[in-house]
């Protein structure tokens, strides 16, 4: 299980406070290290992927920045995730597949 009380503590103690949307364009910026990881990781799609020696950290700080930004928000992110677990399983017993269908 992921303790985001870990991440708040740190932004507390290192007063990492930045407001939702700094917190917003740091994920989508960790999402992209994230992405050139897998890139490399397959020498960009010409072989199977491999994880880099930086795959774990990139992930991790998605993690991090995700769950920094449900705090600037308010939003709990277990909560949020078994309400998004809960969703999945209804559409998969509904349809066969978790999309949304739009």
């Amino acid at each position: 299980m992921i303790n985001e009380e870990k991440v708040y503590s740190l932004i507390e103690q290192y007063h990492l406070n930045c407001g939702h949307k700094a917190r917003y364009i740091d994920l989508v910026s960790e999402i992209g290290e994230l992405g050139k990881e897998l890139l490399k990781g397959s020498d960009y799609g010409k072989d199977l992927f491999q994880i880099t020696s930086d795959t774990k950290e990139e992930m991790g700080d998605c993690l991090f920045s995700l769950i920094a930004l449900c705090r600037e928000l308010g939003i709990d992110p277990e909560s949020a995730l078994d309400q998004a677990l809960s969703k999945y399983k209804r559409r998969f017993g509904e349809k066969g597949d978790i999309g949304s269908g739009k």
